[in-house]
């Protein structure tokens, strides 16, 4: 089991959508970065802001791209090829159309479901898929057409409540995550609803 190296919060940069859906792995990223005290800086040749602590016992990256969603491959490969980081040690935090609010799941590899942040990402590695998710449910508008607005709005109350606490749940399972445990935080994610 790869321990990761690498956890990289997706979203937009800018004021305008720090509260919106597309923004739910910042979110992430940021509340881990708060909770173990790793501060991020802004590092232009990585295109992003980054950070480097303890999680644990175990030595990890934090990034969050300042690159619009569809060239988050921009900083994550630039960041993954300058210190050696295989796609199976990164994890990548994102909004998730096809779950619910309240809910969180780990997954590793697969394709990008459409999502343009994870299809930069997985172009910018070499279209190797291979690298960990964390989806942090949203919900879906219901219609296709919708979508855009949808990502690109902000969470009603109880939404945003149970994306809150969904994060909170991913939070409790990140140590156990990066150190190689997917297996188990896999299983008891499966059982969490917000």
């Amino acid at each position: 089991m790869a321990e990761i190296k690498l956890i990289v919060g997706l979203g937009n940069p800018g004021p305008q959508y720090t509260q919106t859906r597309h923004n739910a792995g910042v979110w992430y990223v940021e509340a881990l970065a708060k909770d173990y005290s790793i501060p991020l800086q802004l590092e232009n040749r990585f295109f992003g802001h980054t950070g480097r602590g303890m999680i644990g016992n175990k030595d990890c990256r934090l990034l969050i791209p300042n690159t619009f969603m569809n060239l988050s491959g921009k900083a994550v490969g630039a960041l993954a090829t300058f210190y050696k980081i295989l796609p199976d040690e990164i994890l990548v935090a994102h909004d998730e159309l096809d779950i619910d609010p309240g809910t969180v799941k780990l997954k590793k590899s697969g394709g990008h479901g459409g999502h343009n942040g994870l299809r930069d990402i997985i172009k910018s590695l070499a279209n190797c898929r291979d690298f960990y998710r964390l989806r942090i449910g949203i919900g879906h508008p219901g219609d296709k057409s919708q979508v855009t607005n949808f990502v690109l709005g902000k969470a009603q109350k109880q939404e945003q409540r149970a994306i809150d606490e969904s994060i909170d749940e991913a939070l409790r399972h990140t140590r156990d995550i990066i150190s190689g445990q997917h297996d188990q935080v896999m299983q008891s994610m499966h059982g969490f609803k917000a």
